[in-house]
């Protein structure tokens, strides 16, 4: 089959979304320190962060009708405009010498508004690009380059704040999404219109499509209990390894191996082909019960490293074969909607852990929240192996979806 780069639409928006990933890896490790040497105060970093996530949460929904209504790419345009100029406007801020608080929370808050409206496009845009013979492997390209600024993103971070300051972090993520703009608007891709309806009707129907298959939904609720139990480990996991496994450095280490465990499996997902995609990246999602048990029990650091390092791979192994199934199985025109409650389960499943686990490590220490973490997710994914429609559905191009899980 044809590599997906040779295509022109998906090779400007893979130049463009590998510019725009590259500039957001940069920007936690930069706002982290400006907002803290700015006040002085984790709440005032926490409320910023809050600002930029609970925008994103509640306007999802409506960001997948958005992307369903409208052609995905002038969406995708019009929020990398928009998160240009916020993005601009902090690093000009934080240049300024005197960053004002609000500003800057309000400037995420816009921020994290335009983001709820462009992740729901980005499945769109892949599959009005590329033939369905080469979404695995577009897919697994996308993937590997998320993975892969996950590891070049805080070291560029911090060569910008150590030499120029952390307000050119954000210039640079400005520039990135003024890049990806000008290249989305020199592409083209299929788009097939919905109706015009009422909001209230357009959610159901995208409601019903999840709801109308079973490996889906199912699915979605492992997902959402990973994502749930990735929050706990990131909450409780440090102070354990820097009292008593080791130090700052052997928990840096552990999310290096992460890090580098996530691109192995992103770039596994492109050679795959396995009969039962859902099932087995599914199976391999369980792996991150590995790392919250073996932390849980205290055990030798450098086996918990490797068993993160092998979850990891498992989730990079995970997203492109769903991104996949999920393109294949879903009709075009909903596809935005669909992309956008599996984001809100997701994204609204962290805060969830954020807040639970360091109450109950305050409450029974923390090895408590780490095993319950541990079988949560360990259960949640291995029990979608008994969902019909997660064993029957087949590889793209192999296997039709079974007729009785489709949305009515």
């Amino acid at each position: 089959m044809p590599h997906p780069l040779r295509t022109r639409a998906f090779r400007l928006l893979f130049i463009g979304r590998t510019l725009s990933l590259l500039g957001d890896a940069a920007i936690p490790t930069a706002l982290s320190l400006a907002v803290y040497l700015a006040t002085s105060s984790t709440g005032a970093l926490a409320l910023v962060l809050g600002c930029a996530m609970v925008p994103k949460l509640l306007l999802l929904p409506l960001g997948g009708v958005v992307g369903d209504r409208f052609n995905a790419r002038t969406v995708a345009l019009t929020t990398d405009l928009v998160r240009c100029a916020t993005q601009l406007f902090v690093g000009a801020e934080l240049l300024g010498g005197s960053p004002a608080l609000w500003q800057i929370a309000v400037a995420e808050a816009i921020g994290g508004a335009a983001g709820a409206f462009v992740m729901p496009t980005v499945s769109p845009l892949i599959r009005g690009t590329v033939p369905e013979s080469g979404l695995l492997r577009a897919n697994s390209l996308m993937a590997v380059v998320n993975s892969a600024t996950r590891l070049g993103g805080p070291a560029l971070a911090g060569a910008l704040i150590l030499t120029a300051g952390p307000g050119w972090a954000f210039v640079l993520d400005g520039a990135s999404f003024a890049v990806s703009a000008a290249l989305l608007s020199a592409m083209k891709t299929r788009h097939i219109p919905i109706p015009r309806r009422s909001l209230v009707s357009d959610l159901k129907e995208g409601w019903s499509e999840v709801r109308g298959r079973d490996w889906y939904w199912t699915s979605l609720i492992a997902h959402a209990v990973w994502n749930g139990a990735a929050a706990v480990l990131m909450t409780v996991g440090p102070a354990l390894f820097v009292h008593e496994l080791g130090g700052k450095g052997v928990w840096v280490a552990l999310l290096q191996t992460g890090a580098a465990g996530l691109l192995l499996g992103s770039l596994l997902a492109g050679r795959a082909r396995p009969r039962r995609p859902i099932l087995i990246a599914n199976l391999g999602l369980a792996t991150y019960a590995l790392p919250l048990g073996l932390l849980a029990v205290h055990a030798p650091a450098a086996v918990t490293i490797a068993a993160y390092g092998v979850a990891q791979a498992g989730l990079g192994f995970l997203n492109p074969v769903w991104e996949t199934a999920v393109q294949s199985a879903v009709p075009a025109q909903a596809l935005a909607r669909v992309t956008s409650y599996d984001w809100l389960l997701s994204l609204g499943a962290m805060p969830l852990g954020y807040t639970l686990a360091p109450l109950a490590a305050s409450a029974w220490g923390a090895e408590v929240p780490l095993a319950v973490a541990a079988v949560a997710v360990g259960a949640a994914c291995l029990a979608t192996a008994a969902v019909p429609g997660v064993r029957r559905l087949g590889a793209p191009g192999r296997t039709a979806e079974p007729a009785a899980e489709m949305a009515t």
